[in-house]
């Protein structure tokens, strides 16, 4: 981080590692509530002056933690799936281990606006068909493993590897539409298959220098305690209230990478 970008804004460091372990809170609540909360970490390191590789690794740790969190308490509460989420584990971490060596260096300009329009075409799927991301489908067919579900899931883990940011969205879809589980099921799973890759796209990061473990430091408790609240959430309000907030962040987090908010700000000032 720029220690003058910081005095700039009249704060002292003190202030600057509070202000992450809130963003931490918030980031860790939408992870796992819906996804794309590690935008709001992104957008609080970069205003701070971190580089935007730097950010992508220092953000991995708090995402380890608050994922394994959120998974012992899925798993406590009998939601987890945890020998579907092994099988979906192995194309998810091999996918990862190509994003994260991709990630290092590349632009991801373009990138993020492909994104911004596969987002904004789930939305429309939510809409649709709704009955599927509230109820799920069969246990026949939440057992079944294709060729073209481990191909899905491998993608995503390379998305996830390479940038994380909006991967709980992807996710989701992929396990309600795909997979056939409900939200609240299909946010247990995602949870823990992103706690599989976590730490081998974290090694691949602290391999390249690009984790700034002290600040990682503050956002890891933030993103813990966020996570947590997440997923008592999840489970005590169900699929009804996790579809509604996985609407608004889908809107939000679209808007972000199209360049709306930027538009819009601009228009006002």
């Amino acid at each position: 981080m720029s220690t003058e970008i910081i005095h700039s804004f009249g704060l002292q460091l003190w202030h600057v590692y509070l202000i992450i372990l809130v963003a931490g809170i918030l980031q860790g609540f939408i992870n796992t509530m819906a996804g794309s909360g590690t935008a709001v970490m992104y957008s609080v390191l970069s205003l701070f002056g971190m580089p935007v590789t730097m950010i992508n690794g220092t953000v991995r740790p708090g995402i380890l933690f608050q994922t394994g969190a959120s998974s012992i308490k899925y798993y406590l509460n009998k939601k987890l799936v945890v020998k579907k989420g092994l099988l979906l584990g192995i194309p998810i971490i091999i996918g990862s281990i190509v994003g994260a060596e991709m990630a290092v260096n590349i632009n991801k300009d373009l990138f993020e606006k492909i994104v911004a329009i596969v987002l904004l075409l789930m939305l429309v799927l939510m809409f649709y068909n709704p009955k599927k991301w509230l109820e799920g489908q069969s246990s026949e067919k939440q057992n079944k493993t294709g060729l073209i579900q481990i191909f899905l899931f491998l993608g995503i883990g390379f998305y996830g590897g390479f940038i994380h940011v909006g991967v709980g969205i992807f996710l989701l879809s992929a396990l309600v539409l795909n997979a056939g589980f409900n939200l609240v099921q299909a946010n247990a799973l995602k949870v823990f298959l992103v706690f599989l890759y976590a730490p081998v796209v974290l090694i691949i990061f602290l391999i390249n220098g690009k984790v700034d473990l002290f600040v990682a430091l503050f956002a890891i408790i933030g993103n813990t305690i966020g996570g947590l609240i997440g997923a008592n959430l999840v489970i005590k309000k169900g699929a009804g209230f996790v579809r509604v907030f996985l609407v608004i962040i889908i809107l939000l987090f679209s808007f972000h990478l199209l360049g709306v908010w930027d538009y819009l700000f601009a228009l006002l000032s």
